[in-house]
């Protein structure tokens, strides 16, 4: 047992600390639809590559930071009946929405989009807009490793539910 709260502490602090260089490219990004909108509204002038980074980064900020918000319990689920569970229920249902929903949804999409990566990898697959981002492939690079993040931190939110059920590990106070 105390293999696996060792491997969830290390897969916790691993999308914790993601997480945090994921909220400064969110500055990021928010920085660059600022100047994209005063270059467009007060010059009148649009760049496709400022176009394409906001994307970019918004991709980069939804497909890495989803392990990170399933780490602190910000995904949607339906709250009317899991609030008003016991936490060994609730332990359940985290246990459950894993093992049969999580895990294949990720697996499933990680083995689907190797390939469409790869092969973008391959040709090197750039912007088809002139003045585009010339490293579209980095973005779909990112679809298999973001839910690979989020496989990870399912497994030790499996791991988490599944020592609440057998009683070594007790429940995480909200807002603890």
């Amino acid at each position: 047992m105390k293999i696996l709260m060792t491997l969830a502490r290390i897969i916790d602090t691993t999308n914790e600390w993601i997480g945090r260089g994921v909220a400064w490219v969110s500055l990021g990004l928010v920085l660059v639809v600022f100047t994209d909108v005063v270059m467009r509204y007060l010059f009148n002038i649009s760049f496709v590559f400022t176009q394409e980074l906001e994307w970019h980064l918004f991709a980069f900020i939804f497909l890495i930071g989803a392990g990170y918000t399933l780490l602190q319990d910000g995904h949607v689920r339906v709250d009317i009946i899991y609030q008003r569970l016991t936490a060994k229920g609730r332990a359940w249902i985290n246990l459950i929405g894993v093992l049969f929903f999580l895990f294949p949804g990720c697996i499933m999409i990680i083995l689907t989009s190797w390939n469409f990566a790869e092969n973008s990898y391959a040709m090197m697959e750039g912007s088809p807009d002139p003045g585009g981002i010339p490293y579209r492939y980095v973005v779909k690079g990112l679809i298999p490793f973001g839910f690979s993040l989020l496989c990870l931190q399912g497994l030790s939110l499996g791991i988490h539910s599944l020592l609440q059920l057998l009683g070594i590990e007790s429940v995480k106070e909200e807002g603890a």
